[in-house]
């Protein structure tokens, strides 16, 4: 069997695929490679969400080929599925293969080992009964097909945690239903499908079992969990359920709509300590004609009662956003009310992204374009702001206890630290080493860049620490 790595790209949806991909690739007896040029064959798994995403793997690809020509790569994920064409004439590229496709790639790197060597003129003769293949010998084979036709979770159950990863990620749900006016996300992941409930409480009972402390459950939009099973099952019960029926230490929602982010929600997060108080609400913009011509479909008035509320409950919660700055018609006084809406608010971190047109889109048809240069300079704008709001939330820890996990450390990282995350989403160094996965509680002393320095209380541990 060939040797393989996977290059990812993307949301954490996106990087749980890659994780299944990397736990089907070694049940069946295929070999991690330690790097890319090591490896007989590189799965790329590709975003889409902008321009920028596509020429990185575009720019991945070339790198990888001009690196090892004899490295046979599979480009799967989002782009994949929007424009197969793009990535199949690419040098070295060997397959393209659609989100709707993705479980076939094991088979894949069964028929790789047999087939000629690149450069050949012809394909491996038992890739011929495979669906949906095109191509000749020059550009690679394309295997796509209607993602809308899919009903299930594309790969059940679609789950991070392998390799070196600390905190596993289980992918409950994929595809939407939403039509927002700027997002391709729909056309390559197709519609909204969930992990039935019974497969999300047992991955999580096998990951608990398995040893790990927390579990993020990710989805490409998590509040539509469970709307396609009859009778509907809500994503706030699925929670319960979870609690209940599970020992799951730290459980931690990577993202949901502010219109899902409802007060029995935010009341469940609050009540129990299993729950992170983390919350990652897309908004996009804070000017409600922009928020109408992106067909979201809530205002800056509802948005901001949900951030209201989860202060009121929880004052030392992540509040986390996604905004796009640069949408067609998007004025300076559009912009001055976002910059003014978030500057009132207690956000904890931004995730700030320059408009891009995608194909398909109905955002394509809009008038009014924003210069490029004035869209560097209002996402510049928003991310100043976005590290006064980080630096201001950091140092209202100082004092407080956080419960934290420890994370793998990088070869690169000073050995006398130990990097950890706390339950509200920041970046903390414990003064001593620690193995990773541990989970305790630590007392902040202070800032330190975009880290927070604590000192773990745990009696036997804080006896090992450094200074």
């Amino acid at each position: 069997m060939p040797t393989f790595y996977i290059e990812q790209f993307g949301c954490r949806a996106t990087q749980a695929d890659g994780a299944a991909i990397e736990r089907q690739l070694r049940e069946q007896g295929c070999q991690l490679a330690s790097h890319s040029h090591a490896a007989d064959v590189v799965v790329l798994n590709t975003c889409t969400v902008t321009a920028a995403a596509d020429t990185q793997a575009r720019d991945a690809i070339r790198k990888l080929h001009a690196a090892n020509p004899s490295t046979r790569i599979i480009v799967t994920g989002c782009y994949a599925q929007r424009a197969p064409e793009e990535l199949a004439i690419l040098p070295g590229v060997s397959f393209v293969v659609g989100n709707s496709h993705k479980p076939q790639i094991p088979n894949l790197l069964q028929s790789i080992s047999l087939m000629p060597p690149v450069g050949a003129q012809h394909a491996a003769p038992h890739l011929a009964p495979l669906p949906q293949i095109s191509g000749s010998h020059d550009i690679a084979k394309i295997l796509t097909g209607d993602i809308f036709d899919l009903s299930e979770v594309l790969v059940a159950p679609v789950l991070g945690g392998e390799g070196n990863h600390t905190r596993p990620t289980l992918k409950i749900q994929d595809g939407c239903n939403a039509r927002c006016s700027f997002c391709v996300i729909p056309f390559v992941r197709g519609k909204s499908r969930s992990l039935p409930p019974e497969k999300v409480v047992a991955e999580i009972q096998r990951l608990a079992d398995s040893g790990y402390r927390e579990i993020v459950l990710s989805g490409i939009n998590l509040g539509a969990y469970g709307r396609d099973f009859s009778p509907r099952v809500a994503f706030f019960d699925l929670l319960r359920r979870i609690l209940d029926e599970t020992p799951v230490e730290r459980l931690r929602v990577s993202s949901i709509e502010p219109l899902d982010v409802s007060l029995s929600f935010i009341d469940l997060i609050a009540s129990s300590e299993r729950l992170a108080p983390h919350f990652h609400m897309p908004l996009q913009s804070a000017s409600d004609r922009i928020l109408a011509a992106m067909h979201r479909w809530y205002r800056a008035e509802h948005y901001a009662r949900r951030v209201e509320l989860i202060h009121e409950r929880l004052p030392h919660a992540a509040i986390g956003a996604d905004v796009i700055t640069g949408f067609p018609g998007e004025t300076e006084a559009d912009h001055a009310a976002t910059l003014r809406f978030i500057a009132e608010r207690p956000f904890t971190y931004l995730h700030v992204f320059s408009y891009s047109q995608r194909p398909g889109t109905k955002a394509v048809a809009l008038p009014n374009r924003v210069p490029g240069s004035v869209i560097k300079r209002r996402a510049r704008e928003l991310r100043a702001l976005a590290e006064t709001k980080s630096a201001e939330f950091r140092a209202a820890q100082i004092g407080r206890t956080l419960r934290v996990l420890t994370l793998r450390r990088d070869p690169k990282d000073d050995p006398s630290l130990t990097p950890a995350l706390s339950e509200n989403y920041l970046s903390v160094q414990l003064p001593l080493r620690l193995p990773p996965n541990q989970l305790l509680a630590a007392s902040v002393t202070r800032t330190e860049g975009k880290n927070l320095c604590a000192l773990p209380l745990e009696p036997v541990l804080a006896a090992s620490a450094a200074g």
